[in-house]
C-alpha cells in the first residue's frame, strides 16, 4: 500500500541496509532454449527479512515513543533554557538541517536509531523556538492546547483505524495523497502570491479564508496518520526487519510535527 509520507513511499529496505529486495528472478532460460513457467506466488516478497529478527507491534511502539521523547526533551530544553534571541536565531537553521536531514533519511531509506534520533533532536529545536514565538505573542496556554489537539488526533485516528471505523484502500490513499500536493501547492502559489499582493491569497492571514484552509489541512494531516498506521501493520505483515522501526517512527514524526504546527497556527488566528 503506497503511503502519502516521503518516508514510505518508495518501499521497504530488505534488511535495513539500504537495499531492495526484488519480486523473483523472473523466467529463466533453460539449456533446450524453453523458459521455465514463472511462479509469481514463489517469488520472495520484497517486504522479507534477512535476519530472522523480525519487525513487532512491540518495536515500532517502542521506537516511535522513543523518537517522539527526544523531540520533546529537545523543544522543552530549547524553551525553556535557551535565551529568547539565540532561540530565534535557531530557527532558521534547525529549519534547514531538518529539511536536509529529512530529505536524506526518506530518499536514502536509512533505517537506524543515529538518523532518527537526530532528525527527532533537530525538529525539537525547531519545535521549540517555533512554540516559544507563539507563546510570546499569544500566550503560554496556547502551546498546551496546541499539544493536547494533536495528540487527541493522534490517538482518535488510531482507535479509528483500529476498530476499522474507516479502512485504508487505494481510493483513500488516492485522495489522501491528492489532498496532500493540492496542500502543497496553495501553500507554494500562496507564498509566490505574498511577494505581488498583501496576505497573498489569503491563506495565512488569521482571516475566515484562513481558518478553512487551516481546517482542511489539519484534515488531511490527520488521514495522513490512517496511512502511516497501515503502513505499518503491512510492514509486520510482510517481515520486514526489526530495525526498519527507526524508520516508521521517523515517518510518523513527520507527520506528527506538521499537524501540531498546523493546530498552533489555527489556535493563533482564534487569539488574534
Amino acid at each position: 500500500m503506497p503511503s502519502h509520507n516521503p518516508a514510505f513511499s518508495r518501499g521497504f529496505p530488505a534488511a535495513g541496509n539500504g537495499q531492495y529486495a526484488s519480486w523473483g528472478a523472473g523466467p529463466q532460460q533453460t539449456y533446450g532454449g524453453a523458459p521455465t513457467q514463472h511462479d509469481p506466488y514463489a517469488a520472495p516478497s520484497p517486504y522479507a527479512a534477512k535476519s530472522t529478527t523480525y519487525l513487532t507491534m512491540d518495536d515500532v511502539v517502542t521506537k516511535t515513543g522513543l523518537t517522539f521523547l527526544v523531540t520533546v526533551l529537545a523543544a522543552a530544553a530549547t524553551w525553556t533554557l535557551v535565551p529568547d534571541a539565540v532561540a530565534a536565531g535557531l530557527l532558521f537553521p534547525a529549519l534547514i538541517v531538518g529539511l536536509v536531514l529529512g530529505l536524506f533519511i526518506s530518499f536514502k531509506q536509512v533505517a537506524n536509531p543515529a538518523a532518527t534520533l537526530a532528525y527527532a533532536a533537530v525538529e525539537g529545536v525547531l519545535v521549540g523556538a517555533i512554540s516559544e514565538f507563539y507563546a510570546e505573542n499569544f500566550g503560554g496556554n496556547l502551546i498546551t492546547q496546541a499539544v493536547i489537539g494533536t495528540f487527541g488526533v493522534f490517538f482518535g485516528m488510531l482507535v479509528v483505524y483500529k476498530t476499522g471505523a474507516i479502512r485504508v484502500t487505494p481510493k483513500l490513499t488516492r485522495w489522501v495523497v491528492g489532498a496532500l500536493f493540492g496542500v502543497l501547492a496553495l501553500v507554494v502559489v500562496n507564498l509566490i502570491a505574498g511577494f505581488f499582493v498583501s496576505g497573498g491569497l489569503g491563506l495565512r492571514d488569521g482571516g475566515p479564508v484562513a481558518i478553512i484552509f487551516s481546517l482542511v489541512v489539519i484534515g488531511v494531516a490527520a488521514f495522513s496518520l490512517l496511512l502511516d498506521f497501515d503502513m505499518a501493520d503491512e510492514a509486520i505483515r510482510r517481515g520486514a526487519p526489526a530495525q526498519f522501526a527507526w524508520y516508521i517512527a521517523f515517518g510518523l514524526l513527520v507527520t506528527v510535527i506538521w499537524l501540531y504546527l498546523e493546530i498552533l497556527r489555527l489556535l493563533s488566528y482564534f487569539r488574534e
